[in-house]
């Protein structure tokens, strides 16, 4: 898979930089179709990285209501990419 279709989008929430400051962790929205191995190797060529551990998780989508109307929102796929000791992305450094 193409490295930019892999990786949607960074998560940034209070959680996720937590995770980022005391373990060295990043997470990312991913494309449903993709693994563990092209989460990982999409960072490895976007960042030039080594990446030490990838967990994924599918989340379901939420119930939405709209009047008497029911709609089910997309589901979507997570990934917490660990890197190796030492290293950093580019792209959550302060400015």
């Amino acid at each position: 898979m193409n490295p930019y279709t892999v990786l949607l989008k960074p998560i940034v929430s209070e959680k996720s930089t937590d995770a980022r400051d005391f373990g060295n962790c990043y997470h990312f929205h991913v494309a449903l179709s993709a693994n563990k191995h092209d989460v990982k190797l999409a960072v490895e060529k976007l960042w030039d990285v080594k990446v030490a551990k990838v967990c994924t998780l599918v989340q379901r989508g939420k119930l939405k209501r709209r009047g008497r109307y029911v709609a089910l929102s997309d589901k979507r796929k997570k990934a917490m990419i660990k890197l190796a000791e030492g290293q950093t992305l580019p792209l959550f450094e302060e400015q």
